[in-house]
């Protein structure tokens, strides 16, 4: 078995939380920052960030439930276990279990929509937040077409029954977790190699792809209840909104009239990418984070 990566500089610890097992890297002192991952990735996503932001911040990089080292709670047929819900109770343990009971929190893909449903039900947790180039859940189901079925078809396959996006994917793993890095990305030259075989490593375990899916079967169903009973809550905390300017999302939706309409403090902009910023334009994501952060309430 090979042996994972890890984040130059940082501690990694499991922590436990009421439903998983966390890996949890960390690092740097200063005001607390967490770092939320998306699919079909881990926390090594941030390598790039990370450490820039440690030397200001005190950043911890979990993996969430699911993903990465962290455990593959079992499931039902509610999915509620990985459900936006559920993922945010974990973090907000974590943090807590680092003992930081308020925080910033920024967060890609599927860890962003970890950050959306977090920011409703813990306002009192969150200080800051930043969303990395998505819309809300809700939104994307709401106005499919042609363009975002055939861009997210992943959306729709992988909440497929009868372990079928398992059974297929698991035949070669590697071939499509290495085609959603490239089919998502402008510059996939611009991923690091040691960090996809890390991403591999991960990712060809069945109850990773297995665990996987839950999540996206949950943004289907039991996320999709919470986000309509939210519609009229906002994020009350400063919120700030990057996307991939040549990404499917940056270029199909008006992410800031979106995001406003869900949020009372608003700010944020394109990056020069595709969907993964933080790895193929790290020095614009992260200068970005920096300023939203370092900037007084």
């Amino acid at each position: 078995m090979s042996v994972p990566l890890k984040l130059n500089g940082f501690n990694y610890q499991f922590i436990t939380t009421q439903g998983a097992k966390i890996n949890v890297a960390s690092a740097g002192e200063g005001p607390p920052l967490l770092l939320l991952h998306g699919y079909p990735q881990h926390h090594l996503m941030w390598h790039k960030i990370a450490p820039i932001l440690s030397k200001q911040f005190h950043v911890i990089c979990p993996d969430l439930r699911g993903y990465g080292d962290s455990s593959k709670p079992p499931s039902d047929e509610l999915h509620y276990a990985y459900s936006k819900r559920e993922m945010a109770k974990d973090m907000i343990e974590v943090m807590e279990q680092m003992g930081h009971s308020a925080f910033y929190i920024a967060g890609h893909d599927r860890g962003a929509r970890v950050t959306h449903r977090m920011a409703l039900d813990h306002p009192n947790k969150v200080l800051k937040a930043a969303v990395l180039d998505i819309v809300p859940t809700y939104e994307m189901f709401k106005d499919i077409d042609r363009i975002i079925a055939t861009g997210y078809y992943h959306w729709f396959f992988l909440i497929q029954d009868n372990n079928l996006p398992e059974h297929l994917i698991g035949k070669d793993s590697s071939f499509y977790l290495k085609d959603k890095l490239n089919r998502w990305s402008t510059y996939p030259e611009r991923f690091d190699k040691s960090i996809i075989n890390d991403y591999l490593r991960c990712f060809k375990n069945p109850d990773t792809i297995h665990a996987t899916c839950e999540d996206y079967r949950a943004a289907a169903s039991i996320d999709l209840e919470h986000d309509r009973a939210d519609l009229d809550t906002k994020i009350t905390c400063p919120l700030l909104v990057l996307w991939g300017e040549h990404g499917i999302i940056g270029r199909h939706f008006d992410l800031l009239t979106i995001w406003k309409s869900r949020a009372d403090n608003i700010e944020g902009h394109a990056i020069d990418s595709g969907h993964f910023i933080a790895e193929e334009a790290p020095d614009e994501t992260c200068n970005s984070l920096l300023k939203f952060f370092q900037k007084s309430v």
